[in-house]
């Protein structure tokens, strides 16, 4: 689903039967001028999505930005300045608030994990827990904020968890069979030094050190050789993250960054003159 289908849905979730308030006024075209503000500091993501809901409901919109997609806003600036009949934007205002605040939610979360590991090789990447059809949207605010993108989809990279351990009986047997039928590069999550071993024996592509305590994951490192690129998963947050990254890991996977981060706190003023 593309980001007009899901406007229209989401607009349909809003207004199925349009907007009674407002058309049971019996309102006139007016137009005028909304300010999108912000009120707290935040990174800007979800800018397209708001405009596209604006422009929807009001082809005429004109939607003048101050600040691009992965800009810093402080509390109390102007985002953006919406022209157009305002009744439509009034009808648009909620499900265009909805896409900005979550996104820069994200991007802004993002952020502060990418601002902890400065300094270090670490790359903070997303993962798959995303919202339902929200997925293309909440990377992109994943790039917003500084962070790298993990695969997308099931579809997208190899990588052996342990379900599909246990499934298979072991790790060696899930990397042969996987071998026979895909050319991919193959990551295995290993939640313990012996499957770390393992993985480096298979001479696999990237490994996963899953749950692992921090003195765990320096013993592991010191196994895995720097042609195997390594990431680290699991309870991994602001107060942690740090201490990770300066072990030496190339990346750190946060489900945070998608599953916990706050709205972005902004409104849309009328102007209503």
């Amino acid at each position: 689903m593309n980001t007009i289908e899901l406007i229209r849905a989401a607009l349909k979730e809003d207004m199925p039967l349009g907007d009674i308030t407002t058309e049971s006024m019996a309102l006139k075209p007016k137009q005028g001028e909304a300010l999108l503000k912000a009120k707290e500091d935040l990174v800007l993501s979800g800018a397209n999505a708001f405009e596209e809901t604006m422009i929807f409901l009001e082809p005429q919109a004109r939607v003048k930005w101050q600040f691009y997609e992965g800009d810093t806003v402080f509390k109390g600036q102007n985002i953006c300045a919406v022209e157009g009949d305002l009744i439509q934007i009034l009808k648009a205002e909620r499900v265009a608030l909805n896409f900005l605040g979550r996104l820069s939610g994200i991007a802004t979360f993002t952020r502060r994990f990418v601002k902890e590991v400065e300094g270090t090789k670490t790359k903070i990447l997303d993962t798959r827990k995303t919202t339902p059809l929200l997925r293309h949207l909440e990377k992109r605010a994943v790039l917003h904020g500084g962070g790298v993108n993990h695969r997308f989809n099931l579809s997208d990279a190899v990588m052996i968890k342990d379900n599909h351990i246990t499934l298979m009986g072991g790790i060696k047997t899930a990397v042969e069979r996987l071998r026979q039928n895909c050319d991919l590069d193959i990551e295995v999550e290993a939640s313990d030094l012996e499957q770390v071993k393992e993985c480096v024996q298979l001479k696999i592509q990237r490994i996963l050190l899953d749950n692992m305590t921090n003195e765990m994951m320096a013993a592991a490192l010191l196994l895995i050789p720097k042609e195997i690129k390594t990431e680290a998963s699991g309870n991994m947050n602001l107060a942690r993250v740090k201490s990770v990254a300066e072990l030496g890991v190339d990346f750190i996977s946060v489900g945070a960054l998608t599953h916990s981060a706050t709205t972005a706190d902004v409104s849309l003023l009328f102007d209503w003159s």
